[in-house]
C-alpha cells in the first residue's frame, strides 16, 4: 500500500485548516510554509479539495481557505478520495471491477479484503480525531503493535 505525496499533503493541509478554524480563512502560503508543502503543488490540491466540497475559499486580502464542514464530518478517506480517487485499486481498477481465472481466482477476495480493511481505518478516523490527538482506540491498538513499526 502506498500513500501518495498528494494524499499526504492533502491530509496535512486539511488538518492545518482544522486546527486554525477559529482564525478565519487561512492563506495557502501559510499552510505551505507551516507544513513544508510546495506552494504550487498545494494550490492544485486545495482546488481538488474545494471541488470535492471539503474546503471553501474566499478571495481578497482577508481571503484564504477554510473547512467547508466540521472537521468531525471529514474522514481521512474523504480527503484521500478527493485528491487520488479510489482508496484501493489494482492496476488502476477498483477490485470489484476485476476478474481472475484459474490459479489467480483467490486473488479477488484478497484484494476485496484489503480494501475493506483500509477503508475501515481511513473511514473511521476524522480530521477532528487527528486534530484533537485522539485517534480511535482500534487505530491506537494497531499502531501500538511492535510489528507495525518494522519494515520486512
Amino acid at each position: 500500500m502506498r500513500i501518495s505525496a498528494r494524499a499526504d499533503y492533502a491530509v496535512r493541509a486539511v488538518l492545518e485548516l482544522a486546527v486554525r478554524h477559529d482564525d478565519g480563512p487561512v492563506k495557502a502560503e501559510a499552510i505551505a510554509t507551516v507544513q513544508d508543502i510546495p506552494h504550487k503543488f498545494l494550490e492544485g490540491i486545495l482546488g481538488d479539495l474545494r471541488r470535492a466540497g471539503l474546503v471553501g475559499s474566499r478571495r481578497g486580502g482577508n481571503g484564504g481557505y477554510r473547512l467547508a464542514r466540521d472537521a468531525s464530518a471529514i474522514t481521512v478517506a474523504d480527503v484521500i478520495r478527493a485528491v487520488d480517487g479510489p482508496i484501493v485499486s489494482v492496476r488502476g481498477v477498483r477490485p470489484t471491477g476485476l476478474s481472475y481465472a484459474g490459479s489467480a481466482e483467490p486473488l479477488l477476495p484478497l484484494w476485496i479484503a484489503l480494501r475493506a480493511n483500509v477503508r475501515r481505518i481511513l473511514e473511521g478516523v476524522t480530521i477532528a480525531d487527528i486534530a484533537g490527538g485522539a485517534l480511535p482506540e482500534s487505530v491506537q491498538l494497531l499502531a501500538a503493535e511492535p510489528a507495525a513499526w518494522e519494515n520486512p
